[in-house]
């Protein structure tokens, strides 16, 4: 046992590796034994994420849930940012040029739109939940926008660790419902072709929400909408500690 612990502990990024297999594997299963593919397997593969997350930091002590587990350690490499950007460059390598132009000035619209839409929901609901200094306001709207234009605007403007943590909440919150929604509303707004995907992806703006989604109506078009989602993201990150920090500061 203490040999078998060893192995697992100097390879842990490979445990990593195959404990998300597994569980991506019974996420999906579930998914289409007991939803018959109406609730797609990420979204279910994400929610056992944080509750293996929670039970994990609960049972160490520790902040990095999971990851504080010795044989799991691998996890807080595999779930970082460098795996994440990765993942998120990676989807562009299966757009075509010539799809990706015919999105035109619609695309670019759909991408300023849905960031600021979004943002004025959060900014809105924190008002309603009682955050009136702009710090707050801004880093909760910014996380309605994605779980990581939250973080990133809070750091930027000094925001404290639990309002950054709500930015995050807010954020997975929305991912999961794009993804679970997709799917339901796809026929109804014509959401078939590389262009409506675009579209959809600049104005939900959420990666992996819009990748799960797009995955569960129509694989092939997941590319799209990922492209833009990801220049939503980067939009959302310029924008929220700067431009749409100073409005909010002026406002309230």
């Amino acid at each position: 046992m203490e040999i078998i612990q060893t192995v697992f502990v100097r390879n842990n990024l490979i445990v990593a590796f195959a404990v998300v297999g597994v569980t991506i594997w019974f996420s999906y299963f579930m998914a289409d034994k007991l939803t018959k593919g109406r609730i797609h397997g990420s979204a279910i593969a994400i929610a056992l994420g944080l509750l293996a997350a929670y039970f994990g930091g609960r049972a160490t002590g520790g902040s990095t849930g999971l990851a504080d587990v010795t044989l799991l350690g691998g996890i807080g490499l595999m779930g970082g940012g460098m795996m994440r950007d990765f993942a998120i460059v990676a989807t562009a390598f299966g757009v075509h040029l010539s799809e990706l132009k015919k999105a035109g000035v619609v695309g670019v619209v759909s991408i300023f739109a849905g960031v600021l839409v979004s943002f004025i929901v959060g900014a809105v609901i924190a008002l309603l939940y009682g955050y009136t200094d702009p710090i707050s306001i801004t880093t909760i709207g910014a996380g309605a926008v994605t779980y990581i234009v939250g973080p990133v605007t809070g750091e930027a403007i000094g925001a404290s660790e639990a309002v950054i943590a709500l930015s995050v909440a807010a954020g997975l919150v929305k991912s999961i419902l794009v993804m679970i929604g997709t799917p339901l509303v796809a026929k109804t707004i014509g959401l078939d072709n590389p262009q409506s995907a675009m579209v959809f992806g600049g104005l939900m703006g959420t990666t992996s929400g819009v990748a799960a989604g797009l995955a569960a109506t129509d694989p092939k078009l997941v590319p799209y909408g990922a492209m833009t989602a990801t220049f939503y993201t980067g939009v959302g990150c310029l924008l929220g500690p700067s431009i749409l920090f100073i409005i909010v500061s002026a406002m309230v």
